[in-house]
């Protein structure tokens, strides 16, 4: 098992699109990058904690490989937003990659660096490639808010698009009990 920890926006959105993956084992969302020890959902929101909204994802690379976590993170949300996704902004939204291993760094780089070639995004992406210092699970009612709220209207508004984007551009890559929602 390796592990990734990625910020992309609201935890809720990223923990409902990683969750779905053939090869992760677990999603868990929190804190991660500021200098707050165990901050509160609230601290965090205020925005001077330095953390960001992330999910810790434990993976089998043998199943998943990092290369592919990557693939997935860059396209299902804006890494060219500076501290916003959509209309959530502050720098706890803020685009960021944790790495914990200097191979994950070389991984990282060279992914972002592919993407910048290939012009996917007519802006600059602005995702931070920063070591892994800290992470703090959030609060247990964020735990798969999705899953357990998804009449609210910011999952069927905000969540339930980016899942569809997954399901139409990694389909594949689904575990089977998702396999219904791209219907």
């Amino acid at each position: 098992m390796e592990t990734a920890i990625l910020a992309g926006g609201c935890f809720w959105c990223t923990e409902a699109i990683f969750k779905r993956l053939k090869g992760v084992e677990s999603v868990t969302p929190g804190y991660s990058g500021g200098n707050v020890q165990n901050p509160s959902y609230e601290q965090v929101s205020a925005g001077d904690t330095g953390h960001a909204e992330a999910i810790q994802i434990e993976f089998n690379p043998q199943i998943i490989p990092y290369e592919k976590i990557l693939e997935v993170f860059w396209h299902t949300h804006n890494p060219t937003t500076l501290n916003r996704q959509g209309n959530d902004s502050g720098t706890q939204y803020r685009s960021a990659i944790f790495y914990q291993t200097e191979k994950q760094k070389e991984i990282t780089e060279k992914s972002k660096a592919l993407l910048e070639k290939e012009a996917i995004y007519r802006d600059k992406i602005v995702t931070e490639i920063v070591p892994f210092s800290n992470f703090y699970p959030a609060e247990h009612y964020h735990k798969d808010y999705y899953g357990n709220n998804n009449e609210d209207p910011y999952c069927t508004f905000v969540i339930d698009p980016k899942i569809q984007k997954l399901m139409q551009k990694y389909g594949k890559d689904v575990k089977e009990e998702y396999k219904n929602e791209a219907e």
